[in-house]
């Protein structure tokens, strides 16, 4: 089983070698040439700044479906006929909007590390508790796209008529099956647009998380700036490795709003 395992972990490790678009074999930065500031290897950045893609990528992509599926739940509460369940929801979106994305980082970071230590102070553990930098970036953007996005569905619910719902009473679907078969593809048709321009916000507020030391674009780059002294390029670079994100987004987003329209007209 153990070398199953290491087997896997080696062909991964050339996968993810063989088609890095920044340091593998045909990447960006390998093609520059070997005496460049971003070459890769002991020469250059390259490899500093493709881990720093990487986790910028990994924590957008960790995040989105946590905070799709909070969100979903919350535009749920919202929509409710119990009145507890939308005032609890009104608060969650309040809180979560209203605060700085930075300050509930620093609230997820410190605080969950502060209330831990707490709890197993209060068991007679000293014991000095630190979260991954990484698990508390994703909780806190997690909360705050969770708090955007229920928004988003929440009108996308709202402008769903009512009949849809009775006409799967008709059929005799339980709201459960009448949520999944008909209220669930026009939701994401209708709330596409919307969700995109959140996907967008989550790609820039990754850069938040470089703060309490997640080695993403912005760190990476911003260290290589220090160090070698040439903060124009290092930061331009950033912004044009954020673009390069933004815009295969944008295609990727075009594509699946393409598919959700021909799968609306075939219905």
């Amino acid at each position: 089983m153990s070398g199953a395992l290491s087997a896997l972990g080696s062909f991964w490790a050339w996968f993810q070698y063989a088609f890095d678009p920044l340091c593998g074999p045909v990447g960006l930065f390998n093609l520059l040439g070997s005496s460049s500031l971003v070459a890769c290897g002991a020469a250059g950045w390259g490899d500093e700044i493709a881990f720093g893609v990487k986790v910028t990528v990994s924590l957008s992509l960790a995040t989105l479906p946590i905070g799709l599926m909070i969100g979903f739940f919350v535009a749920l509460a919202m929509q409710s006929e119990e009145k507890s369940l939308r005032m609890a929801g009104g608060i969650y979106t309040t809180i979560f909007r209203g605060l700085p994305e930075l300050l509930t980082l620093f609230i997820v970071y410190y605080g969950v590390q502060m209330g831990i230590q707490a709890i197993l102070a209060w068991f007679g553990n000293e014991q000095r508790i630190e979260i991954n930098a990484f698990a508390a970036g994703m909780i806190a953007l997690s909360v705050v796209f969770s708090s955007y996005c229920s928004e988003v569905l929440l009108s996308a619910f709202r402008a769903i008529p009512k009949g849809q719902y009775e006409a799967g009473d008709a059929l005799g679907l339980h709201r459960g099956r009448t949520m999944r078969l008909i209220i669930l593809p026009q939701l994401i048709r209708i709330a596409l647009p919307g969700l995109g321009n959140l996907w967008m916000n989550l790609l820039k507020d990754t850069a938040l998380v470089s703060v309490i030391g997640l080695s993403d674009i912005l760190r990476q780059t911003g260290i290589a700036a220090k160090v070698s002294k040439e903060a124009f390029f290092f930061y331009l670079l950033a912004c044009a490795l954020f673009l390069a994100l933004a815009v295969l987004s944008s295609i990727g987003i075009s594509m699946i709003d393409r598919w959700s329209n021909r799968a609306g007209g075939r219905r």
